[in-house]
């Protein structure tokens, strides 16, 4: 049997494939890619699936499992080409979604964009008021639900073509029955819309978080569902009964089903997967300080990883193209630089590198379809830090003269520079972009690069490893074995996971008896509902695992952070315990805690999961001597950040053993990626098979 781990990119789809079923010599793991088809993500994944199969030796019968990340959800919130969404709500509250927070992206500036109302997930003509009303604390009704108002505006809205409904109604994680009842009328009157509350979405207080999360589930979902359905469909067309799960952005997996009634928790579905696959490499040879910069065609998705640990982003910093999403997702940073980031003159006369990318269609110049612009990988390939007959392992054809001409063309003499110059300030601009990043994720955040390898994958991303770690002045750089599949290795070592959340405030420090009885209540609940999700995946009781996450503040502050429940019942000793966890998280976050202050317990979070079997990379050889010589490959002369040309031995970096130095300058080949040792520093191999590029 074998499982296969599939990550969608904006310029490539990248598969890894593991037989899991033992021999004599281990289990077998196989590594592919194919260009991706935007228009229609499952073409390429069906592609790569059927090749990769091939390539193993395997029948179609035989792959049991295929874990999928993705941006279909995420493309269609960037390119703002989502379903007709409409609204009913509170009377009187028809505006929250425009007003917001009141918030100005740029506090000094006077010209400045609200997303939220230039881009509106729900236009005003279809957000319809509907006369109801339940009030805090304990959501007593006071107004009840006209579902005559339902009715009519649900008519409304279908004779004017709308496609999905949300129910967004006031103090609804308090009492949903409104929502529920809403929710059943629409869809008897709209039987083929996307329609859903914002109590199932995220059950949590704040209503224009909860609305605007709400909205974005609506918007992204039917497209998602469809993408979703029909890749399931093609699977079992091409005579593949594999199970199908989905990376989600907090780092889980969940099936199809969960994830087309909510695909606002997959919105960074396909960023998530590189940190969990750079996670699982470093591990493998003990390192637990890292910063991750998966650079692949279109972006760079930038993640630090202290102690080991993988971190979820606090809700006030979850936006996802300018409107808040209160899902749990890994924290990160997106930027537009990577391999086929567009390098152009603006109407200034400024040099400026992305985010507007070549893609995979018509891609960099070197690719000869069409595409006539300079891009990163153009650069490289002038710069001789990527071999024009190499790319892909020769797979891809490319073309230095079309590099050439387009930087020639474009940049060099708009700008008076020799060729060289100009692609050398193409990689200085697109790498300082880069270090801004990092520099925002780990120095803004109390993190010292210092004490961090900082780990560069992707097709892109170890060219550019030695130049970014010194920028940062991190201790070192840390190639994974396949920095081209790493995000698609990530999806095998995941486990099933749902989180659910609900709103329950109160004073921690005074809590009463009644209080902590309606607080095992609601957990007690919580914890149903997770486990019947899990039940329903097929994972069994005594494999199912539990955490129970309190989301809590200080009086006065505006969001929360967690603290984990101890096991057990939620006596006054695990309340102590949930303070005192919060008051030394507080300080980890921002440097001071205020011990003897209220703390107030805001939401309950829990979170379920089942352990799922974890990709077995297999450990190297120890190095023998003349193994270097065996690697040696050919050489040719390379341009470094000095602008000095220097002639540059090639080695195949799958004749490395463990303990192996490669002194600098040098390249380490392989099929999907490319790793640049400079002058002065020096690679080593590990045991895993990792690669250590550190100055003298």
């Amino acid at each position: 049997m074998a499982r296969i781990g599939v990550d969608v990119g904006g310029t490539n789809t990248d598969l890894i494939l593991e037989t899991t079923e033992r021999d004599s010599i281990g289990r077998a793991i196989f590594k592919h890619k194919v260009p991706s088809t935007l228009e229609d993500q499952s073409i390429a994944v069906m592609r790569g699936v059927l090749e990769l199969c091939n390539q193993a030796g395997i029948g179609k019968e035989e792959v049991d499992l295929i874990v999928h990340g993705t941006t279909v959800a995420t493309n269609i919130s960037i390119e703002h080409n989502g379903a007709e969404v409409g609204m009913l709500t509170t009377k009187g509250f028809r505006d929250i979604l425009h007003i917001g927070r009141h918030k100005r992206p740029h506090n000094f500036s006077l010209h400045f964009d609200a997303p939220w109302q230039t881009d509106p997930l729900v236009r005003r003509r279809n957000r319809i008021p509907i006369n109801e009303r339940v009030l805090p604390p304990h959501g007593d009704v006071e107004t009840a639900l006209d579902e005559a108002e339902v009715r009519e505006a649900a008519r409304l809205l279908k004779s004017r073509g709308v496609e999905a409904v949300i129910i967004g109604f006031l103090y609804s994680f308090l009492n949903r029955d409104h929502e529920l009842r809403a929710k059943e009328i629409v869809q008897q009157e709209m039987p083929d819309a996307y329609v859903c509350c914002s109590s199932e979405v995220v059950d949590v207080m704040r209503e224009y978080e909860r609305f605007s999360t709400t909205a974005m589930n609506a918007y992204i979902g039917p497209r998602t569902s469809f993408y979703l359905i029909h890749l399931s469909s093609q699977l079992r067309e091409n005579g593949i009964d594999a199970e199908l799960r989905i990376m989600q952005s907090n780092g889980g997996v969940a099936t199809v089903e969960s994830c087309c009634e909510r695909p606002v928790n997959i919105l960074m579905s396909g960023p998530a997967g590189g940190v969990i696959g750079g996670h699982y490499f470093a591990s493998l040879d003990g390192e637990r300080n890292l910063i991750t910069v998966d650079i692949g065609g279109t972006s760079a998705d930038i993640s630090t990883l202290v102690d080991g640990s993988i971190k979820i982003m606090n809700p006030r910093d979850s936006y996802v193209s300018g409107h808040p999403v209160l899902a749990p997702m890994i924290d990160l940073i997106t930027i537009g630089a990577g391999g086929g980031s567009i390098a152009f003159v603006d109407e200034a006369g400024g040099f400026q590198v992305g985010p507007r990318s070549a893609g995979s269609n018509p891609g960099p110049a070197c690719y000869g379809r069409g595409g006539s612009e300079p891009t990163v990988t153009d650069a490289n390939i002038v710069l001789g830090r990527l071999d024009p007959d190499q790319m892909l392992g020769g797979d891809l054809k490319v073309d230095r003269a079309l590099s050439e001409q387009a930087i020639r063309e474009k940049i060099a003499e708009p700008l008076g520079l020799s060729l060289e110059e100009a692609a050398l300030g193409i990689l200085k601009i697109v790498n300082n972009n880069m270090a801004l990043a990092i520099r925002s994720s780990s120095v803004a955040r109390g993190v010292d690069p210092r004490d961090f390898v900082l780990m560069p994958f992707g097709g892109a991303g170890p060219v550019h490893g030695p130049a970014l770690a010194e920028e940062v002045n991190a201790k070192a750089v840390l190639v994974p074995p396949a920095p081209g599949i790493t995000a698609a290795a990530g999806l095998l070592t995941t486990d099933i996971q749902y989180e659910n959340t609900r709103s329950l405030m109160c004073d921690l420090n005074t809590i009463s008896d009644q209080q902590l009885e309606r607080l095992q209540l609601s957990m007690d609940s919580l914890e149903s509902e997770v486990r019947e999700q899990l039940r329903n995946d097929d994972v069994s009781e005594e494999m199912m695992r539990i955490s129970r996450i309190a989301e809590c503040r200080y009086y006065g502050q505006g969001f929360e952070l967690r603290a984990e429940f101890p096991a057990g019942a939620i006596d006054s000793n695990a309340v102590n315990q949930v303070i005192e966890t919060f008051h030394r998280q507080h300080e980890q976050d921002y440097g001071y805690c205020f011990e003897g202050a209220v703390v107030e317990l805001v939401t309950l979070r829990l979170i379920g999961n089942s352990e799922s079997q974890k990709l077995e990379w297999p450990p190297l050889a120890a190095a023998q001597p003349g193994d270097t010589v065996d690697a040696f490959l050919y050489e040719r002369e390379t341009i470094f950040d000095d602008g000095s040309a220097r002639i540059t031995p090639r080695y195949d970096r799958s004749r490395l053993r463990a303990g192996q130095l490669i002194e600098g300058p040098a390249m380490l080949m392989q099929h999907d990626s490319t790793s640049l040792v400079p002058p002065g520093w020096v690679a080593k191999v590990t045991p895993y098979g990792n690669v250590i590029i550190s100055q003298h």
